[in-house]
């Protein structure tokens, strides 16, 4: 649980850093989640100039919000998890990408063979592995170097195949 004060002095900065870029025009909107890994909050950030703070793919909010936290590491001796979205961006993404997994891991399954996604970053296969670890059909793994690493999930069927074939 953030201390209150941490949460005051992280939306603080944020509105500062926000008027530094002449942002004048947003609302600051901050929302507790609890996932997998925990507590997490999330300050939303609701302007009409998005698409300027999200950049290509997310990756202006991604540099904004790994500022926002190596200042904020620096204010505070807490461990404190959050992260910046921009009128809602990285939500919608994180659920479209849940929606594409769980897609992917039926047509897996059906067709029986694996299904390979395309390159994503570190925070996006995450979303993928963890929105089918609960799935006993399937299993997942990143394949790949770099910008080209990706996931590739694999129904069990095939793998329990695959190993007796070893084995023999």
């Amino acid at each position: 649980m953030t201390k209150p004060e941490n949460t005051e002095m992280i939306k603080g900065l944020i509105d500062e850093t926000l008027k530094k870029m002449s942002f004048d025009d947003f609302i600051l909107g901050v929302r507790e989640e609890t996932g997998s890994d925990g507590e997490n909050l999330i300050f939303n950030i609701e302007t009409k100039d998005s698409d300027l703070l999200i950049g290509q793919y997310g990756a202006n909010l991604r540099s904004l919000q790994h500022i926002l936290r190596a200042i904020a590491r620096k204010k505070t001796e807490e461990k404190m998890r959050f992260s910046i979205d921009v009128n809602d961006y990285l939500k919608q993404k994180i659920g479209s990408l849940e929606d594409l997994a769980q897609n992917l891991a039926r047509q897996a399954v059906v067709e029986k063979r694996p299904v390979v996604l395309r390159p994503m970053n570190a925070y996006e296969r995450r979303v993928v592995h963890l929105a089918l670890s609960g799935n006993n059909q399937i299993r997942t793994e990143s394949i790949g170097e770099g910008e080209e690493r990706k996931v590739v999930i694999r129904p069990v069927e095939n793998i329990e195949q695959e190993n007796t074939s070893e084995t023999l």
